[in-house]
């Protein structure tokens, strides 16, 4: 199958790279970077020490990947979302994200674009965090509001968006399972003397610092109980994996939007 990266200098772009060139399932079709990157240029066997496919350069164009590719994986910035789209219309490749922190307008686009091609889009590709999905909806729906929720996530220090695509995610789902929208009971901020906490708030906390792969946790604080619910990853390979694995299930598709609970057949 053939796999096009964007952002291959990047920590996800490079770890997919590496996945891919180990991997007898897939080959590496392309691979871009923005325009003023020092790796624009360079062939894949200069950074990976690998003589697979070494001979392929990094480009700040993405049209002959896409025109190559099978599915492009993509884990860059929201503002690469309506080049992406439109090229992935054009050439009938289908699309793998990972991105988050998308705005109203970029989602939009899309959704317009997955009725022409299929787009499997993820807060998390990590098996165990969509099971933290499930868990976490199951357990908002039990508990009533005398567990207070608070969700804590952890990324490394250059992770640009806060809370998480992840911990939003969590956030809804809780929410959701009390017939709530997040935007009504979501709290991201404590600074300073507030009120007391509003019974069905949900309280969320980003921590940023070194190289912390991904921690997210979610507790439901009662009187004299918490129950905690949480996830560790220790290595980026495990999001490559599912990302892959999103990437090979949207073969079978032709068109639509879907999310990686449709990826593990989590959904009913």
């Amino acid at each position: 199958m053939k796999i096009g990266i964007t952002g291959c200098g990047g920590k996800m772009g490079s770890a997919l790279i590496k996945s891919v060139l180990n991997s007898d399932k897939y080959e590496l079709s392309g691979c871009t970077e923005v325009n003023s990157h020092p790796l624009l240029g360079s062939k894949i066997g200069d950074i990976t020490n690998s003589s697979k496919q070494s001979d392929i350069v990094i480009s700040d164009d993405p049209n002959d990947m896409f025109a190559n590719s099978e599915v492009v994986i993509d884990f860059t910035s929201p503002s690469a979302t309506e080049t992406l789209t439109n090229l992935g219309k054009m050439h009938k490749t289908n699309l793998v994200i990972g991105t988050t922190g998308h705005s109203e307008k970029q989602l939009s686009l899309i959704e317009r674009a997955s009725s022409d091609i299929t787009i499997v889009k993820a807060m998390n590709f990590s098996i165990g965090v969509n099971v933290l999905f499930s868990l976490t909806q199951q357990l908002s729906r039990t508990l009533d509001d005398d567990f207070d929720i608070e969700i804590i996530e952890s990324h490394h220090r250059d992770k640009v968006d806060s809370p998480s695509g992840t911990a939003i995610e969590l956030g809804k789902l809780a929410a959701g399972a009390k017939s709530r929208r997040l935007s009504d009971v979501a709290k991201f901020n404590r600074e300073g003397i507030s009120k007391p906490r509003k019974r069905g708030e949900i309280g969320f906390a980003s921590i940023r610092g070194g190289d912390i792969v991904g921690e997210h946790k979610v507790v439901f604080a009662g009187m004299a109980e918490r129950i905690e619910l949480g996830h560790i990853a220790t290595s980026r390979e495990l999001f490559c994996a599912g990302a892959l694995l999103a990437a090979s299930w949207s073969k079978n598709k032709t068109k639509g939007l879907f999310d990686m609970l449709d990826v593990l057949g989590f959904k009913q």
